[in-house]
């Protein structure tokens, strides 16, 4: 947990999360994208993406590749690491979403404790996990940066699915079954769920 200086005071904003919602005509929203490597999260969080764009909802993809080129760029894959990993960017996604933004993460984001820590840091209101559930074996065949590969040669340590736990959410908003759907149809599941949500019209 870290710790947070008694000089430190929180300076309230002088536009409200109302205004920005009633100027975005939508609400806000945190898709929490998890899965094995592989699995197409953020593949589907970028379909979903341009959905949302074209329907003119202000929306952003937080990667966990690409943060991990600046924010996180300090972090390993340890268990720690990996926890602080979803530490900064629950807090990055709590702050997008003060602004009103419908924000994807696309995180492996293995353990269940984790997400539900993000889930009670933004309110468990604007959270929505969405469990992209593809077989290690189907993750392993697409492999689209051969970090399988190395994994099971030794050359990477604590991957996960193979030397590391992935804990499967137990009752996701959505659930994604990429060996049965494609990318489009995913994509559209999600959708809908916002839709159901009233998230936008």
């Amino acid at each position: 947990m870290t710790q947070i200086s008694s000089d430190v005071v929180w300076h309230q904003g002088s536009v409200s999360y109302l205004e920005r919602q009633q100027l975005n005509q939508h609400k806000p929203v945190l898709l929490w994208y998890t899965g094995l490597s592989g699995s197409g999260k953020s593949t589907i969080a970028n379909a979903v993406d341009r959905l949302l764009f074209e329907r003119h909802v202000h929306s952003y993809v937080l990667d966990g590749d690409n943060v991990r080129h600046g924010l996180n760029g300090d972090l390993g894959f340890s268990d720690l690491d990996r926890i602080e990993n979803i530490r900064r960017i629950s807090e990055v996604a709590k702050l997008m979403l003060d602004a009103g933004l419908v924000v994807s993460t696309a995180f492996i984001s293995p353990f269940i404790s984790d997400r539900e820590q993000a889930r009670q840091l933004v309110g468990p209101e604007y959270f929505v996990e969405v469990f992209v559930d593809t077989p290690l074996s189907v993750c392993e065949q697409r492999d689209p940066k051969g970090l399988y590969q190395k994994a099971r040669a030794g050359e990477i340590k604590n991957f996960t699915g193979i030397d590391s736990a992935y804990q499967p959410p137990e009752n996701p908003g959505i659930h994604l079954k990429t060996a049965q759907q494609d990318v489009t149809q995913c994509a559209q599941q999600v959708i809908d769920t916002l839709l159901k949500l009233r998230i936008f019209n």
